[in-house]
């Protein structure tokens, strides 16, 4: 045998290399498995015994049409399964698993380069015959047959299909060359074949290829349906989000400046005491100082959006981060004469988080806590090891929060209601923050709170990169 055949020859090349060739075309499994749905539908449907040489994709759909054909068929046929050189996979293993009236041979090819790029179908009977060659193109140095789509993409599969028997022939007497000796016999020296193919089948084939075809077309109609729907309904939802968060934040600005606006009205009383006029300008500063909280805290909250996702994460000590900022808070803790205490061991493992963010995680958590506690009472601050995260706890014995608004904590712009005088102003941002910095590094946060029992907030910190999902 010659070496250079063995290692050059081509089924998709051979049936092209005749006087007339079949055109070939741009395609896919999906169409490349409706083509051989089809010719088995026909030889089942005809009751048609064929022998069969095949080569097909790795897969349990493909040898699934091969027992499909072997169990609809009352008389014996022929099914040739060629591989190369004993290389196979769990997909190409025996496809008959019960007793069928199909005999079933293993053709061993020849190591074959351009055969491993190719798929093929064959079949021969003296009612019908037809050769499918499906081959995966290169990606460079193109042939001429090898179009790009008119998308400007190569096409996963270039395809050819006839029923002329010269072709056939011509693509088996190449298989027996490269076959390996004790499967060249199973290679016809005359192919059985009819002289003309009955127009009928030819009809019969052609309308079971369409009606495949529109199956296939309305499959990727209602998974095109279904992603644009699910596509829409997720920009419905945002959009829906941005609307409720712009109506939140007009709300929230607008209260304010309502205010404002009626304090300015009552300055201009001409019967204003002094006392009066110093409680309106009182109201004035202190709504001033609102509308800036909530503007700082609207754009901390808007730039946090568009950086985070791009911001760097960083190896963090709390042992590093939590005593200072403690010890800047102690000054307010002994004015409300709060006892404010922690315990952060300094050999507890550094954890991930976004660069500045474990500062601001305790800072946060931290002025809640001590915002709602009253005088008296006790804030602490706890760290652990809990397997792959650190536990940061904020524990306090503060107002509490009522169990319908634990859920309600995090959204933005929501602060807690409660009895007490004392001025609970605030942007409202704050647990939002908190939280969207956790989603970043992997970390999350609980809440445990009864009423005028206090609240204990637990932060969790990945200290294995590998348990943040976004990296």
């Amino acid at each position: 045998m010659n070496d250079s055949l063995r290692k050059e020859l081509s089924v998709y090349q051979q049936a092209l290399g005749v006087e007339a060739p079949p055109q070939p075309l741009p395609s896919n499994p999906a169409s490349l498995l409706s083509l051989l749905r089809s010719q088995i539908d026909l030889l089942i449907e005809q009751q048609i015994t064929a022998t069969f040489w095949v080569k097909l994709p790795p897969g349990k759909i493909w040898q699934a049409e091969l027992r499909r054909y072997q169990s609809a068929m009352s008389t014996v046929g022929v099914i040739n399964i060629c591989r190369i050189e004993k290389i196979t996979s769990d997909s190409e293993q025996n496809i008959t698993d019960y007793t069928t009236p199909t005999q079933q041979n293993r053709v061993e090819l020849l190591s074959n380069y351009q055969l491993r790029r190719e798929y093929f179908f064959i079949v021969s009977s003296p009612q019908f015959c037809s050769l499918i060659v499906a081959r995966r193109p290169r990606k460079r140095n193109q042939n001429r047959h090898t179009n790009k789509t008119k998308t400007g993409k190569i096409p996963s599969l270039l395809a050819v299909m006839t029923m002329e028997g010269r072709i056939i022939q011509q693509v088996l007497d190449g298989l027996k060359q490269v076959a390996a000796p004790e499967s060249s016999d199973v290679f016809p020296t005359e192919l059985i074949y009819p002289s003309t193919t009955e127009p009928a089948l030819i009809s019969q084939l052609l309308a079971k290829q369409l009606q495949r075809q529109n199956v296939i077309q309305r499959q990727i109609a209602n998974k095109r349906i279904a992603k644009l729907q699910v596509q829409n309904q997720k920009l419905q939802n945002q959009e829906q989000l941005k609307d409720d968060y712009l109506s939140s934040v007009c709300q929230e600005l607008r209260t304010p400046l309502t205010h404002m606006k009626t304090a300015l009205s009552l300055l201009n009383s001409p019967t204003l005491k002094p006392p009066q006029r110093q409680r309106y300008l009182q109201m004035l500063n202190t709504q001033c100082d609102r509308q800036s909280i909530l503007i700082t805290g609207l754009l901390d909250l808007v730039n946090l959006e568009h950086n985070l996702e791009a911001t760097s994460l960083e190896l963090v000590r709390l042992s590093d981060i939590v005593p200072g900022v403690v010890s800047t808070y102690q000054p307010v803790a002994q004015e409300k004469g709060i006892m404010l205490a922690y315990t952060v061991p300094t050999e507890l493992p550094a954890v991930w988080c976004v660069t500045g963010g474990i500062k601001q995680i305790v800072i946060n958590l931290l002025h809640n806590s001590l915002k709602f506690t009253s005088r008296g009472g006790q804030v602490w601050v706890r760290a652990r090891l809990q397997g792959d995260y650190v536990q940061l706890e904020f524990r306090d014995t503060g107002i509490g929060i009522a169990e319908s608004e634990i859920g309600k904590i995090f959204d933005s712009f929501y602060r807690v209601r409660s009895g007490t005088t004392e001025d609970l102003s605030g942007a409202g941002l704050g647990l939002t923050i908190v939280k969207r910095l956790l989603w970043r590094c992997g970390g999350s946060i609980a809440v445990r709170s009864k009423l005028d029992e206090g609240s204990t907030f637990t932060v969790q910190l990945v200290t294995n990169r590998n348990k943040i999902p976004f990296k």
